[in-house]
């Protein structure tokens, strides 16, 4: 049976689990005194907004982009995963909040298939604050029925990151082929550095970083889209291939990672005891201040040449509850998020190497590392999100437990391929 929260509950749900409590201004925070005011001022009551951005400096980036709003705000700050397993619930109350932040692609979809997202496609033409956002974007910000469901407002890439003083000193440089990088993995290992850092343990999705990447380099983006939509088998000979690839990394993990999450993972890259990582480039933030400078990184090289180019480049932003009972209240607070200016504070307070969503911020501010990054997502023929993101988080369940299973085994690959199709078939069945 779903359980029925109240904005009451909701409340009291996000401040156990470490709200940032009630963020303000003085313009437009009154009570209900407001009701039958613009936009701006909404329904007079404060706005109820769920975040689910943990990691320290980003979520301080935007409790002082909330606290700069004229209306007044109640933000709930959830721990990831508690919130993923509860949004559903979010949506579903009979009171939701406003604005909730997660991400764009066929989980924002499926929600709305569902009638529990805010149609925002009046923000995506004339003068709206997404309208002058990329195709890209606005079709991965489309439900199924044509309407605007998602107001992006960062994105990041996947790669292969590393310390370029650290390559330097262990006298290495980045490989340009597939055997080149596995004979830098060799080469590493060899002189006592851990080559591959990862953190699968609090984090198991970690472990389908190097899944997406292996079968969009062997089978190609079609194929892998295709597969995550439950058109091809997780026991098909295609992704056999993967997974032989994939066997060829294990001894060059860090054997630590099934007891790190993604953030510690980056602890013995930033003190040289692991060589590479791949990740998304929120990686930065979890470096010293002063080694981002030293951060690099390299594409996963080409496999078979025969398949399009493809890199991930998960989306990031807010959607809006439909049962909100101030819609154009919360899509002015929608539009005040998808603003150049507070975009820019975003990235720049939250210290990362996302890129913005909105043409009209300067890229040449930005880092040298993240003007890389837009050249690679530029060069790239197709962009692909992330295992869930690409599919539900219902399926990315289903990865976790295989991938983590297989890792810790790979002689139960054929057994761990099988598990994950019967899951899979539960999963695209229900």
């Amino acid at each position: 049976m779903t359980t029925s929260l109240s904005r009451r509950g909701l409340l009291g749900a996000g401040a156990g689990l470490g709200a940032a409590g009630l963020l303000s201004s003085c313009v437009g925070s009154g009570g209900g005194g407001d009701a039958g005011g613009d936009a701006s001022s909404g329904g007079g009551g404060p706005l109820v907004f769920q975040n689910s951005i943990q990691d320290t400096a980003p979520k301080a980036a935007l409790e002082q982009i909330v606290a700069g709003y004229e209306r007044e705000v109640t933000m709930n700050s959830v721990a990831t995963e508690q919130f993923r397993a509860q949004l559903t619930n979010y949506l579903r109350a009979s009171d939701p909040p406003d604005v909730i932040s997660w991400y764009a692609g066929s989980v924002a979809r499926a929600y709305a298939a569902e009638g529990l997202l805010l149609d925002v496609s009046d923000l995506w033409t004339g003068d709206g604050a997404c309208a002058g956002f990329s195709e890209a974007l606005r079709e991965l910000s489309t439900a199924e029925d044509g309407k605007q469901i998602f107001v992006p407002t960062n994105y990041y890439w996947w790669s292969v990151f590393y310390k370029r003083s650290a390559f330097e000193k262990w006298g290495v440089e980045p490989p340009s082929t597939w055997d080149e990088f596995l004979a830098l993995c060799e080469n590493l290992s060899g002189q006592g550095v851990i080559p591959l850092a990862n953190g699968i343990g609090p984090t198991p999705w970690m472990a389908s970083g190097w899944f997406d990447y292996l079968d969009l380099r062997i089978n190609g983006p079609e194929y892998h889209l295709a597969l995550l939509a439950g058109e091809h088998s997780f026991t098909d000979p295609e992704v056999v291939d993967v997974m032989e690839q994939y066997e060829r990394l294990i001894p060059y993990f860090d054997p630590n990672m099934a007891s790190y999450d993604a953030q510690q993972a980056a602890t013995p890259l930033a003190q040289d005891e692991a060589g590479m990582y791949l990740v998304g480039a929120f990686v930065s933030q979890y470096l010293p201040e002063d080694q981002r400078d030293d951060l690099d990184f390299f594409s996963v090289p080409v496999i078979n040449d025969a398949v399009p180019t493809a890199e991930e480049a998960p989306t990031d932003g807010f959607f809006a509850a439909s049962g909100t009972d101030d819609p154009e209240g919360t899509k002015a607070f929608l539009s005040y998020l998808a603003s150049p200016e507070q975009q820019e504070a975003f990235i720049t307070g939250a210290g990362s190497s996302n890129l913005p969503t909105s043409p009209e911020v300067d890229p040449s501010q930005f880092s040298p590392l993240v003007q890389k990054g837009l050249e690679l997502l530029n060069s790239t023929e197709r962009i692909t999100q992330f295992f869930n993101r690409d599919s539900s988080d219902a399926l990315q369940t289903t990865a976790d437990a295989a991938l983590t299973k297989f890792l810790s085994d790979p002689s139960q690959r054929d057994s761990v391929l099988q598990e994950w199709q019967a899951a899979a078939e539960r999963v695209h069945g229900s």
